[in-house]
């Protein structure tokens, strides 16, 4: 796998120069520059731990998460007030983690990040099917939350019991929702599951937008090394079979695609903490994308909270990019909507799409992967799912890679990919 991304990398990026995630950071982060910035702010606590999530996460304790919340306020007050005045931001997201489990001073956070920042796009929250109380959603609600993405994963009892999960009541999920009702009722779910099938997933897919859904995400399940997982992918042709199959029910019952795992039933019904040109993250393990820099913070939490104490911020590693590479990790990231505009692309780097990858995006087409729609480069079932294979080589390759060490680290001093 890391042949293939290594040999990817190299062509397009003109270099055989690696990723190079190095033990430092800017004490002040050039994102007043930044057009299209978005906001991330990750909430590691989960009322219990499954096997085969990657993420950043721990055991929820009361006190440790009043700990994390306090550091979390510094930080972004820290970064904050670096810009002089209110900094335009599209959106802003909360992921986990449990973010839910800190409902109690969610208000807090969103104040504090609207002393620095101006929202225009709404704010995004992820919720575990436990969470959706209306007591809950209304405390939401009234912190400013307009967007929620609930983990369902499947209403089926077989693939509940096969990722470790309780079972969901689609009944009371539909009466929580009706009661406290939100802009986008987004509802994950996971495919590619062993003895999966095109049914198991329609069935999904039609309960959710039956109990108050306008919005689903169907991502692909990935084997990360580092988890206790034992549950085995999907072969390959299955899986295409399977993308296929369920995007055209979704093309046929009139669903707007809005990337290459999402679906909507209301044409203003999004969410993606991910198709961002730029962005802020605060809290452990969160990722700050600018325009010429990535870097990630701490996953251990204990760390954040001291370096934060020390009025540090609690970046772990950080890349500077080249030009080239800079482009790809745009370009690889709006791919993920399904469509690159050269026109946007132009805008951001200051030279036409065509001259820096003319003849990728010509192979491109002679092997039915894209077409050309109104000027903008429009992915075709057959591109999605090779976006999606080329994904799953990218996250085993490049982010099992950091994340396997970072969560024994909290501060590498390199790392090369």
């Amino acid at each position: 796998m890391s042949i293939i991304t290594h040999m990817t990398r190299t062509w397009l990026t003109r270099s055989f120069r690696p990723f190079r995630f190095r033990s430092e950071y800017d004490e002040v982060l050039p994102y007043g520059e930044c057009e299209n910035l978005g906001l991330y702010v990750h909430i590691p606590f989960c009322g219990s731990i499954c096997d085969f999530c990657p993420y950043c996460k721990v055991q929820y304790d009361r006190a440790t998460c009043d700990r994390y919340i306090d550091a979390l306020l510094k930080e972004i007050r820290m970064v904050g007030g670096q810009y002089p005045g209110k900094k335009t931001v599209t959106s802003l997201y909360f992921g986990g983690g449990t973010p839910a489990l800190a409902a109690d001073r969610l208000g807090e956070i969103i104040d504090a990040i609207n002393e620095h920042f101006t929202i225009t796009e709404g704010i995004g929250l992820e919720l575990h099917p436990d969470n959706v109380k209306p007591a809950i959603l209304r405390k939401m609600k009234a912190a400013g939350v307009t967007k929620i993405s609930i983990g369902i994963q499947s209403f089926s009892g077989r693939y509940q019991s096969i990722l470790g999960r309780a079972a969901v009541d689609p009944e009371a999920l539909r009466e929580a929702l009706a009661e406290v009702g939100f802009e986008t009722v987004s509802m994950d779910f996971i495919f590619a599951l062993p003895g999966q099938t095109f049914e198991d997933l329609r069935a999904d897919i039609d309960e959710a937008f039956r109990i108050g859904a306008n919005h689903v995400a169907i991502y692909p399940f990935i084997d990360f090394t580092f988890t206790k997982s034992t549950v085995k992918t999907m072969p390959k042709k299955q899986k295409r079979a399977l993308l296929d199959r369920i995007t055209k029910y979704c093309a046929a019952k009139g669903y707007n695609r809005s990337t290459i795992w999402t679906f909507s039933s209301e044409a203003n019904a999004r969410y993606s903490s991910m198709t961002r040109d730029n962005f802020l993250g605060f809290g452990c393990s969160a990722t700050t994308l600018l325009k010429e820099q990535f870097k990630i913070n701490t996953f251990s939490v204990d760390a954040y909270c001291e370096r934060i104490a020390q009025q540090k911020l609690p970046t772990s590693l950080t890349t500077r990019f080249t030009r080239r590479q800079r482009m790809v990790y745009y370009l690889f990231w709006t791919a993920y909507s399904t469509k690159v505009d050269p026109a946007a692309f132009e805008r951001f780097f200051g030279v036409p799409l065509r001259k820096m990858y003319g003849f990728e995006l010509w192979f491109a087409k002679l092997l039915g992967f894209v077409e050309v729609r109104d000027g903008v480069y429009s992915m075709t079932l057959k591109g999605a799912f090779y976006y999606h294979y080329y994904e799953n080589f990218y996250t085993l390759a490049y982010i099992d890679k950091m994340w396997g060490i970072m969560r024994n680290e909290a501060f590498p001093e390199e790392i090369k990919l």
